[in-house]
C-alpha cells in the first residue's frame, strides 16, 4: 500500500516534523511520495534525498541548538547593507531565501528534485497570480528557497519568469497535491495560532509573523475539512514561535508523543 507524507509549514515548529520520519524509520517503512511547505518542504527535501531521520535530527541540533552560532550564520545572510534598508532599496531589507538555504541545509542534498530518492514537490505561491505553484522538478535549493519565501522577511524567487512566495499562503499543508500518488496521506499540521501571553500587546514584527500564522491556520483548517488526509498529526508545541529555531531540543522533546500517535494511526489504516 503506497502513502504519501505531508509536511506542513510553520517556521521553527516544524522541527516536529522529525519525530514523524524516525518513526518511519523504525517501522521500516517509506512514503512513495512527498510534498513540503515551507520548513516542511526543507524537511521533506532532507528525508527525500535519502537521509534518516536520526540524522535529519544530528544535523538541525547541530544548526539550532547554539543560539550563538545560529546568530552568527543568520549574520552570514543579511541585507546587503544598512543604507540599503534605510534608503528603501528594492529588496534590500530582506534577506535572500536561496541565500538561507545555502546556509541551513546539508551539502548532500541533490541538486535536482528529480535526483531525490523519494518523489518530492515542494509548495509555493505565485505572487501576482495569488495561485500555488507545485516544484516537481528543476533546482531543489531555488525550489525550497521559494517555498520558504515569506514576504516581509525573504525576497520573492523568480522560477520561470513568476515570483514566487512562501507556500503557506495558498497551501499550508500540502495533501491535495500527493492524493493521485497514494493510496493514504499522513499529513503533520505544525503551523497552530500565535505564541505569547495573550495579555500582552504583540509588537509590529510579531504582528507580522502572527497575522500571517492565523492565515495560514485558517487555510490549513478549511482544506482539512474538505480534503483531509487520512492521518493528521498536530503537535502540542503551540507554546514556541515560528523563529524559536534555539528551542530546537525542546520543540523535539514536546513532539515526542506523536511517535505513539502515529504508529497506532498507520497499524489502523494499515488493517483496513
Amino acid at each position: 500500500m503506497r502513502f504519501g507524507l505531508a509536511l506542513g509549514g510553520g517556521g521553527a515548529r516544524g522541527v516536529a516534523h522529525i519525530p514523524v520520519l524516525e518513526t518511519f524509520d523504525e517501522l521500516g517503512i517509506r512514503p512513495s511520495v512527498i510534498a513540503g511547505t515551507s520548513i516542511g518542504a526543507i524537511m521533506g527535501a532532507a528525508y527525500a534525498s535519502g537521509m534518516t531521520g536520526a540524522e535529519i535530527r544530528e544535523f538541525a541540533l547541530d544548526r539550532f541548538s547554539k543560539r550563538s552560532e545560529l546568530i552568527s550564520r543568520l549574520w552570514q545572510v543579511r541585507p546587503r547593507s544598512v543604507m540599503d534598508w534605510i534608503n528603501g532599496n528594492s529588496g534590500a531589507g530582506q534577506v535572500d531565501a536561496e541565500r538561507v538555504v545555502d546556509v541551513f541545509l546539508p551539502d548532500t542534498l541533490p541538486t535536482r528534485i528529480e535526483e531525490c530518492k523519494t518523489a518530492f514537490s515542494c509548495v509555493a505561491t505565485d505572487f501576482y497570480a495569488g495561485t500555488p505553484v507545485v516544484l516537481g522538478s528543476g533546482p531543489l535549493r531555488q525550489s525550497i528557497a521559494a517555498s520558504i519565501a515569506l514576504p516581509f522577511l525573504f525576497k520573492p524567487v523568480q522560477i520561470n519568469g513568476r515570483f514566487l512566495v512562501d507556500g503557506g499562503f495558498v497551501d499550508p499543508v500540502p495533501v491535495s497535491h500527493i492524493r493521485d500518488d497514494a493510496d493514504f496521506i499522513v499529513a503533520v499540521d505544525v503551523v497552530g495560532k500565535p505564541a505569547g501571553d495573550p495579555s500582552t500587546m504583540p509588537g509590529a514584527f510579531e504582528t507580522l509573523i502572527g497575522g500571517s500564522q492565523i492565515l495560514m491556520n485558517t487555510i490549513a483548517r478549511e482544506k482539512a475539512r474538505y480534503a483531509p488526509a487520512e492521518i493528521t498529526l498536530i503537535p502540542d508545541i503551540h507554546e514556541f514561535k515560528v523563529l524559536d529555531f534555539y528551542q530546537v531540543k525542546d520543540i523535539l522533546a514536546a513532539s515526542e508523543p506523536m511517535k505513539e500517535e502515529l504508529k497506532r494511526a498507520l497499524s489502523l489504516q494499515l488493517d483496513k
